[in-house]
């Protein structure tokens, strides 16, 4: 990777969603897409400054004040959807003091690199007028929606699919598209296998129960892998069918689970939402092996015009079984041109030209003088 000139390199403030460490093994896509972000600046030669929770990665130049909280929960009551009891708070009252030391000295950076989930970095924006990028990784939220409208014009927004952006434009947020990538490197070409795979947050939305599904339908083989965000569901709709040609082995270091993607067969990717972009049918094809995906969201942007990819109706598992089937049949051959075609598209390295010209955008355009009545407001 081609380091910058000091004159090029930039200081940013990158703040993550604070749920989860930013570390392997990965919580979710949202996680994985900021740990390569912030990897791959600091290896072009930026000075990053990770917000995030404590325990994650790259926080060596973060004090300790401005460390966001860890959800804790007690036993196994672990939740995606809900949060113990006054975490909220700790978060808002950190990234308060965040936004403060902003608002106080707006030369300590050139640029903020936003990811929260959090309205507070939206909202109080105005007060620093620090160019700052957010990145819309999930359908709008009304909290968020709510921040955009207090947003200072040195402010924008970046969504990751157009199916995402077109969400957030009917809720009046216009953003630039800038896709989701992947590190080829660290999703090597698999030599395939005659088993699925399923990977991802285990969820309601993600739908791995359905996955189950086409595989006993198939009498085929699948291995579940992934962190159980919702325990409820996991308890009432996979751990019973556990056994008998289903297996579940947990969160996985993106190592080992590149590994097993590469050796199976077939990738279903099974969304019960909007999905916004879906990072796993890009890690999958990275390694060559091919996908058969329910058509939600943006899911059909994500895979149009793709090798080894096929799109069913929403819900519909006889369709996607159909797919899967005549996908396992693939050559290696084939496996090598679907990596290709994937590394062309999602790769990590053309996605960081496209950032930095993303940067120099809004750096182009311009710090704006400190709304000082948004902050006493």
């Amino acid at each position: 990777m081609t380091r910058l000139t000091r004159r090029d390199r930039l200081r940013i403030l990158v703040i993550a969603p604070s749920r989860h460490p930013i570390r392997e093994p990965h919580p979710g896509g949202l996680e994985a897409a900021v740990w390569d972000r912030v990897r791959s600046l600091r290896a072009s030669g930026h000075e990053i400054t990770l917000i995030a929770a404590r325990g994650s990665d790259f926080l060596d130049r973060t004090p300790e004040r401005m460390r966001l909280p860890s959800v804790v929960w007690g036993g196994d009551r672990s939740s995606d959807e809900a949060y113990p009891e006054g975490y909220l708070d700790q978060v808002t009252s950190v990234l308060d003091g965040v936004l403060d030391h902003l608002a106080a000295d707006p030369s300590a950076y050139d640029l903020v690199d936003n990811h929260s989930l959090h309205p507070v970095p939206i909202a109080r924006s105005a007060e620093h007028g620090i160019p700052m990028l957010t990145t819309l990784h999930t359908p709008p939220l009304p909290e968020l929606v709510a921040a955009a409208d207090a947003a200072g014009p040195a402010h924008s927004f970046v969504a990751v699919s157009g199916h995402t952006a077109q969400e957030w434009q009917a809720h009046g947020v216009e953003s630039t598209v800038l896709p989701n990538a992947v590190d080829p490197d660290a999703w090597p070409l698999g030599p395939g296998g005659r088993s699925l795979v399923w990977f991802g947050r285990l969820v309601p939305e993600k739908g791995a129960h359905l996955a189950i599904d086409v595989a006993q339908s198939l009498g085929r083989p699948i291995t579940v892998a992934g962190r159980v965000g919702d325990v409820q569901y996991f308890d009432g709709f996979i751990a019973p069918r556990l056994g008998d040609g289903v297996r579940h082995l947990g969160p996985m270091r993106r190592r080992r689970l590149a590994h097993l993607v590469g050796s199976s067969g077939c990738a279903l990717v099974t969304p019960c939402w909007e999905e916004p972009f879906g990072l796993v049918l890009a890690e999958a094809l990275t390694t060559g092996t091919p996908v058969a995906a329910f058509d939600r969201g943006g899911i059909a942007e994500v895979l149009e015009g793709l090798p080894g990819t096929r799109l069913v109706p929403a819900g519909d598992t006889a369709a996607l079984a159909e797919a899967a089937e005549e996908l396992l049949q693939l050559s290696a051959s084939e496996r090598q041109r679907i990596r290709e075609h994937a590394v062309e598209r999602f790769s990590s390295r053309r996605r960081g030209l496209q950032l930095d010209a993303l940067y120099r955008h809004r750096l182009a355009a311009g710090a704006v003088e400190p709304d000082r009545a948004a902050a006493t407001t």
